[in-house]
């Protein structure tokens, strides 16, 4: 195992038969080519339904069989993208989220199409990746529930920013991206007010400039080519990401420690995000 998540040299993807899967391939496989990584394809059969009373064996022939048909399409569309790209697949058992999450361990990154889901629906969705990759994946994972906004000009991509370990990391990323998209970064601490607030706000708000300012600090020095913005609007952290956003290449937000399988430890802004953001949701683990 890598000793630094993200450190692997493949983009994993995960593959859905029965639903559109080129959002997120292309997605991938761009990306891939941009870092000049390998590109691995995934498809999960989940396991056989332990009854004495159901034989799902033909079920879950055709399940194998239909993967490994979308396999070999996805694989040549993403080769016909990119035809210089190494790409590779696999037809894996297990529950889906498990499999991806295993791939995870070794992978520079995770990428997952999304339904946009209600929450309930999520949650209790037996095919449902997001949240709990999301939740527990050793690398970045990057939801592509809408298209990157590459008309926007200039392109941009935005991080949030409040100062904890997750979100450095998230900083480096979002860092690491713009720079390879030649995209503007503008990094978002959001002020919530307190119900009660024991000073000023102004100087609440100068503490969060302040904040901003350290944690960006230092940068510009390995990025000199990516303009940022520091931004600080004041309002509920999910809206406010949402908005600034709307229009932005991706959104990356850092995510603490690894959640359980249900994906209920996963962070209300990152789990809000992956049901309200417009573009790719990318998630980045504490390093």
């Amino acid at each position: 195992m890598n000793g630094k998540a993200g450190a692997g040299r493949e983009v994993v993807v995960g593959i859905d038969p029965a639903r559109d899967w080129r959002l997120a391939l292309a997605w991938a496989a761009d990306e891939a080519q941009r870092r000049r990584l390998t590109l691995h394809l995934v498809v999960a059969v989940p396991p056989q339904h332990d009854t004495q009373h159901v034989d799902d064996t033909p079920h879950r022939t055709a399940l194998r069989q239909a993967g490994s048909e979308t396999l070999e399409e996805a694989l040549n569309w993403a080769r016909d993208r990119h035809p210089e790209l190494g790409a590779s697949s696999d037809l894996l058992g297990g529950t889906p989220a498990a499999v991806i999450g295993m791939l995870s361990r070794e992978a520079r990154m995770v990428v997952l199409g999304s339904r946009h889901l209600s929450r309930t629906a999520e949650f209790f969705s037996a095919g449902s990746l997001v949240v709990p990759v999301a939740a527990q994946a050793g690398c970045p994972v990057v939801v592509v529930g809408d298209a990157e906004h590459v008309s926007q000009q200039p392109p941009y991509v935005v991080v949030g920013v409040d100062g904890s370990e997750s979100s450095k990391a998230a900083l480096a990323f979002a860092y690491e991206e713009a720079d390879l998209r030649g995209a503007e970064l503008r990094a978002i601490s959001v002020f919530q007010p307190p119900v009660f607030l024991l000073h000023d706000e102004e100087v609440a708000l100068q503490a969060q400039r302040r904040l901003l300012a350290e944690t960006t600090a230092g940068w510009q020095s390995k990025y000199p080519d990516v303009a940022i913005r520091h931004e600080i609007p004041i309002g509920h952290p999910v809206e406010e990401l949402a908005k600034a956003a709307e229009h932005a290449l991706a959104v990356v937000v850092g995510r603490r420690g690894r959640g359980g399988y249900s994906g209920m430890h996963l962070g209300s802004v990152v789990h809000g995000l992956l049901h309200r953001a417009h573009c790719p949701v990318i998630t980045v683990p504490t390093l």
